[in-house]
């Protein structure tokens, strides 16, 4: 869905100022901070053909159960381009971290693609409907998920460099499976802003931000301005309680 498809009620990037669309409706704002004027080398990904993972059969059907405030759990999403290390945190928003904990343990995320980038701002995935391999719907990217919502969590904290939330459109209650990664501290000027959405926080990176910054730098264009022209893969998803 946001940014994961995340700013105002558009589900579409319409420009650099506008609000992005995010997954199945999830629109991200994009009052994002300018890309550097020389950007690093994009890394390519591990040599080609690689492994895919299962596909999901037992994934919820239904809204998952939210997760007891100050349950924690630790995810490890291993891509083509490294393995992201997420700290998940069900104080920052029991309803999303149940979801996403959910969504986690059935595989759901195997071969889904990071479809959404936008450099400077945030990098997003979770759509299982259209950006799963090997069956993409390229025009279809960002728009799908499950058929179940996350009811809305309340944001407590500020969007810093390293948090993970759940995208979802502008009506309430709109969030599923998509979830994105920040980049920069100054995504709080447009996602914390009273006039956008309020995103359900997930967690944090805990290691893996060389990696995250390493998928923003894959060359983008296509049929949005922000989709991913190389494949950044989450091969595998592991969940872990202390």
């Amino acid at each position: 869905m946001i940014l994961a498809s995340i700013s105002s009620p558009s589900r579409r990037l319409a420009s650099a100022a506008a609000v992005a669309l995010l997954v199945a409706a999830c629109a991200v704002p994009t009052n994002e901070p300018t890309p550097s004027a020389t950007p690093a080398p994009t890394v390519p990904p591990s040599a080609p053909p690689y492994s895919l993972a299962p596909s999901p059969s037992n994934c919820p059907a239904h809204t998952p159960f939210p997760l007891p405030r100050g349950a924690t759990a630790t995810i490890t999403m291993t891509t083509n381009y490294g393995v992201i290390v997420i700290q998940m945190d069900a104080t920052l928003g029991p309803n999303a971290a149940g979801a996403f904990a959910a969504l986690t343990r059935c595989g759901y995320y195997n071969n889904v693609l990071f479809h959404r980038i936008v450099p400077g701002f945030v990098i997003q995935a979770g759509d299982g409907e259209y950006a799963r391999l090997p069956n993409l719907t390229p025009a279809k990217m960002g728009l799908g998920g499950p058929d179940w919502n996350v009811d809305d969590d309340t944001v407590t904290r500020a969007y810093t460099r390293g948090m993970v939330a759940l995208a979802r459109t502008s009506a309430p209650n709109s969030g599923s499976s998509q979830f994105f990664i920040i980049l920069d501290d100054e995504a709080q000027a447009s996602l914390g802003s009273e006039n956008t959405n309020n995103y359900a926080q997930i967690g944090y990176v805990m290691s893996g931000m060389d990696v995250v910054d390493r998928i923003a730098q894959i060359p983008t264009g296509g049929d949005n301005d922000d989709m991913a022209l190389q494949p950044a893969v989450i091969l595998t998803t592991t969940y872990t309680v202390p």
